[in-house]
């Protein structure tokens, strides 16, 4: 279902995403990065993130599931960016921060547990993950895209089950887009 609907409305998608002003919220992942660090990028969709991370430096993976949404992730970020889904994650101790912008929400409630374990593997130890969903406390399809929404304890519950995650802070953002008005809980995660 919501890889149908970005494979359909790629462009529209990332039209109405590559150019918004995400700064403070990579501030507050680099800051825990040294340079040249390796980087993750899951979910990339239109590469914005993953181009900006490349630009300051970072050693720079990403992917997405929808093929369309690779193309132009690709052309714009100018990286190689590669298609695949968060069950597809087989990397171990590989990266010193994992991007998880707007993207874990869609995995379904049931499935987020085994993700959040391949992503904690592909971490290194000491490495910073940053997560984001919208705020909220439930499960649900919106125009053919489906949403696991977070609040603080609903992600503190996910969490408990993997040891060698804590979480360093939690915070609240609204949406960066003008148009929007939604709330979004951001993560930072740090692997032991």
């Amino acid at each position: 279902m919501t890889l149908n609907y970005y494979q359909n409305h790629a462009q529209t998608f990332f039209d109405g995403t590559v150019n918004v002003d995400m700064s403070s919220l990579y501030e507050s992942f680099t800051r825990h990065l040294q340079p040249g660090a390796t980087v993750l990028d899951a979910g990339c969709g239109s590469g914005r993130d993953a181009k900006a991370f490349h630009e300051m430096g970072y050693i720079v993976d990403a992917f997405d599931a929808s093929s369309e949404m690779v193309a132009l992730a690709t052309q714009h970020s100018g990286l190689s960016v590669q298609q695949m889904t968060f069950a597809d994650i087989s990397a171990k101790k590989k990266y010193d921060g994992i991007w998880c912008c707007a993207s874990l929400l869609h995995v379904p409630n049931q499935e987020l547990p085994v993700v959040m374990h391949k992503l904690t593997d592909a971490l290194k130890s000491g490495g910073t993950w940053y997560v984001s969903f919208k705020y909220g406390d439930s499960e649900r399809e919106k125009d053919g895209r489906w949403f696991t929404d977070m609040n603080e304890t609903s992600l503190i519950k996910l969490l408990e089950s993997i040891q060698e995650i804590e979480i360093e802070t939690m915070w609240t953002t609204a949406d960066k887009r003008p148009e929007r008005d939604e709330m979004w809980l951001n993560a930072l995660l740090r692997k032991r």
